[in-house]
């Protein structure tokens, strides 16, 4: 008894929550979150499901640490010398591409609006908020629209081309029988998204995403400089009193 004991804990011991995150994350990949099951980890580590539960308690609990290793991968990259901006589009674009590669994540992040993985990326861009110079009373409102809109973006980039797979469908194909239908609509009741047509043939996504972190940026930027000439007036007010 006391030998099969020590044998289960050298199985358990060299199951280490590592191993069942990578496992966890080629699952996810391959199957999404309906594949992700302790009876189908198990079998891909060759253990039992109570091995595993040694380790982790839940499918959610599996479900954040699978997430939070891919942040954590995204958040690790260098960017030397980069300014506050830099790295802000740095780490908005990587983690574009992450829930590209791994739809998962996008829906997974979503449902962990407190947890580890959602509070790396806050963190990150709010150091970076700083550094620009947004005042403290608005870098709340700030990370807030800056996270909505990687997470949204991405998670919908991901989510079309995961049903485009699902179809069989070809982007081009799609993208160019969309943009006919557009450019037969009524002229006078949708003039823009008739002269959008042509845009949303040729259009690339990761491109669109980036102008739209650009547009914020732009938008930071500006409230910053505003505030910091405010400060500078009053202060100048003070001054000659």
């Amino acid at each position: 008894m006391a030998k099969k004991a020590r044998s289960t804990q050298r199985r358990e011991d060299s199951l280490s929550p590592d191993r069942i995150i990578e496992a966890s994350i080629a699952l996810l990949d391959s199957s999404g979150e309906n594949g992700l099951t302790f009876r189908a980890l198990a079998e891909r580590l060759a253990t039992g499901p109570g091995a595993i539960y040694w380790h982790v308690a839940s499918k959610s609990d599996l479900l954040t640490a699978a997430c939070d290793a891919i942040v954590a991968r995204t958040l690790s990259e260098p960017v030397v010398g980069a300014t506050p901006e830099a790295s802000i589009r740095a780490l908005a674009l990587g983690m574009f591409d992450a829930i590209d590669a791994h739809p998962w994540v996008g829906s997974a992040l979503t449902r962990a609006p407190g947890q580890l993985p959602v509070v790396r990326i806050l963190e990150r861009l709010g150091q970076q908020l700083r550094a620009l110079g947004v005042p403290d009373e608005e870098q709340w409102e700030t990370v807030s629209a800056l996270l909505s809109y990687i997470l949204g973006v991405s998670g919908q980039n991901a989510a079309n081309a995961h049903f485009a797979r699902e179809r069989d469908a070809d982007r081009s194909n799609f993208l160019d029988e969309v943009a006919t239908m557009w450019s037969q609509l009524d002229p006078d009741e949708y003039p823009f998204t008739r002269s959008a047509a042509a845009q949303l043939r040729v259009h690339d996504d990761r491109v669109d995403f980036l102008a739209g972190i650009d547009l914020i940026l732009g938008g930071i930027s500006q409230r910053a400089a505003a505030a910091r000439k405010g400060r500078a007036g009053v202060a100048g007010t003070k001054s000659r009193r």
